[in-house]
């Protein structure tokens, strides 16, 4: 197979400074984009200013024959999500590529995590994501053409103890990739999620010891596959963690029909409603809503 390489394309990736931004970074500007290195340059927990990061990877992208330019902008506020996007239509006037990577924790439990915490996490995580995604959207929709790849977690699909608040944020990013995909399918625009798995800045405090290796650069071939032109797939999640790449996507059971239910009818019949063995998948693309719809309309019918 040919190189698959992004030479024309412009490629904002939040969070770009350090971690996994900057591996998904420096693997699209090896293989040709430009891009818009978007990072604060905040600690893990949202605090603080450092131009630094961001200004760092793009001098480290241009001494390698690369072409970037630096956002300090924060995705955390609608004006923030904007200016990122507005840095890559000043300077290259395009947006092909949109990578939301950036990320904060603050930890607490249902008891005791602060409303202060709860809102920060989101608000770089499930509201900067449609920040950003926002912004570039009407771009990519004029353009034809557009990849958006946001960043879920395990955090999102399976729930963690500690972190309710990126959790939360975490799942949103499936209603808002599969709304993209739908949208998007009529003008070339993909969007999927990547599920990562490294150790970066955000597994501080953790007991990592027993991990097997989980740089950085395992994650960013996979993303880098989204991104590009010849990503196949639209309204999924692909899993990159340790070397393993897989799907993760949503099933429903078959499932019973009954004209009328009492309390005590769906207790009696729990077994069946729960049964694994005939599993329904309702792709988002291109049109699993009503598909899923039309199944419960037809059972009921049929019943």
């Amino acid at each position: 197979m040919d190189e698959m390489r992004f030479d024309g394309r412009v490629a904002a990736i939040t969070g770009a400074g350090r971690g996994l931004g900057r591996a998904y970074a420096l693997l699209l500007a090896a293989r040709g984009a430009k891009i818009i290195v978007n990072d604060p340059g905040v600690s893990m927990q949202g605090e603080g200013r450092d131009a630094g990061p961001a200004q760092a990877l793009v001098d480290d992208i241009r001494a390698a024959g690369g072409d970037a330019i630096a956002s300090t902008d924060s995705v955390a506020t609608r004006e923030g999500g904007q200016a990122i996007i507005d840095a890559a239509m000043t300077h290259y006037g395009r947006i092909d590529i949109l990578i939301h990577n950036a990320g904060i924790v603050r930890r607490g439990s249902l008891n005791d995590l602060s409303y202060a915490d709860f809102e920060t996490v989101l608000d770089v995580h499930m509201r900067g994501a449609f920040h950003v995604v926002r912004a570039a959207f009407p771009h990519m929709t004029a353009a034809n053409y557009g990849r958006i790849v946001l960043t879920g977690s395990i955090n999102g699909l399976y729930g963690n103890a500690g972190v309710v608040n990126y959790s939360m944020a975490k799942a949103a990013m499936t209603g808002l990739s599969n709304v993209a995909a739908i949208e998007g399918a009529a003008h070339n625009i993909k969007s999927n999620i990547i599920l990562p798995g490294a150790v970066t800045r955000m597994a501080d405090g953790l007991d990592t010891s027993a991990y097997p290796p989980m740089d950085p650069d395992l994650v960013a071939p996979t993303v880098g596959y989204l991104a590009h032109e010849n990503c196949a797939v639209s309204g999924e999640m692909l899993i990159a963690m340790a070397g393993r790449v897989a799907r993760a996507y949503m099933m429903e059971t078959k499932g019973m029909f009954r004209p009328d239910w009492t309390i005590e009818q769906v207790a009696e019949n729990l077994d069946t409603i729960r049964a694994t063995d005939e599993t329904l998948h309702f792709p988002p693309v291109p049109d699993g809503h009503m598909d899923h719809l039309r199944y419960c309309f037809a059972m009921a019918r049929a019943g």
